[in-house]
Parts: structure tokens; sequence; C-alpha cells
């Protein structure tokens, strides 16, 4: 449902903290028949990003603080206007970082009801690399954005920031 007024929004993806990010991505890909679709690093860790028939799963390397509920790290919240979405939410009264820019696209942290933390990003179509690009893993990425853009972006198994 659209909301007029209100920038183009997804639920993205849920990330996870995986203790033995390996076997996380062995249970996904055997039992669900998930895809891997990039296998970076950024911000100091190893990210495995999966689709999972239309849904996705991001995976960081990193073991939860506690086991269950705990596995949960953020929602992913794709914006095609960042800016406009954060100031909506301060406005709002809503808890929200600074924007974080990076080539890749820009994002910022916000916190939800009952300490829910969400990231809300906004992808830079000409820096992604051509598979993750054109892959349909974005919905603010069209394909047609992607063409031509071979050359911009890392490789898709980047040791990323």
């Amino acid at each position: 449902m659209e909301i007029p007024g209100v920038p183009m929004l997804s639920l993205h993806h849920v990330h996870l903290f995986a203790s033995d990010l390996d076997r996380t991505i062995a249970f996904w890909r055997g039992h669900f028949g998930a895809v891997v679709v990039l296998d970076a690093g950024f911000a100091g860790a190893r990210n495995v990003f999966l689709r999972v028939g239309e849904g996705r799963l991001h995976v960081y390397s990193q073991p939860p603080r506690q086991a269950g509920a705990g596995t949960v790290h953020h929602l992913g919240i794709e914006t095609d206007e960042l800016e406009a979405l954060v100031a909506r939410l301060r406005a709002a009264g809503v808890s929200v970082t600074d924007v974080r820019r990076h080539a890749e696209g820009d994002y910022a942290m916000a916190e939800a009801p009952d300490g829910l933390l969400l990231e809300l990003f906004q992808p830079h179509a000409a820096a992604l690399g051509p598979g993750l690009a054109g892959s349909g893993y974005f919905a603010t990425v069209p394909a047609a954005a992607v063409a031509g853009s071979s050359e911009a972006g890392a490789p898709e198994n980047s040791s990323g920031n």
C-alpha cells in the first residue's frame, strides 16, 4: 500500500548474528535453498547476503549476545529517499542515528518499539557490482540503472570496508 507523500519503502532483510557463519550458510542453503548473493567484508566483519525465495537474510560473522531472539540484529528497510525518511522519523520523536555514507549506499539506524533495531538504507546503483545490482536484490535499483555500469563498483567477493 502506498501512502501519499511517503517515499518508497520495502522490508528488505532480517540481519542475523552467527557464531559459526559457514555453518549458518550451509543450514540455509541445505534446508531452504538459499542462494549466496554477496559474501564480503563490511564494517569490520564478514557479511553474507542470502536470498531465500523472495526474502533475504543478511548474516553477520559475530556471535549473538544471547541465543534465541538475541540472534536477530536488525530489520533492513530499503528506501529511495533516506534523508526524508530520517527527517520524518525524527520529527515523530523516533531515535535515529545520523546518516552514514558509503560508496555502495547510505544508511541510518533507528529504534522501533520494544528496542527493535531498524536499518534504513538507500543503495547506490552505480557503485554496486553488476551481479548484485542486476540481481533484483534491491527494490529501488531498477535493472535499467545497472546497464553499462559493469566497470562501477567492487567485485562481488570484495573484502569491503
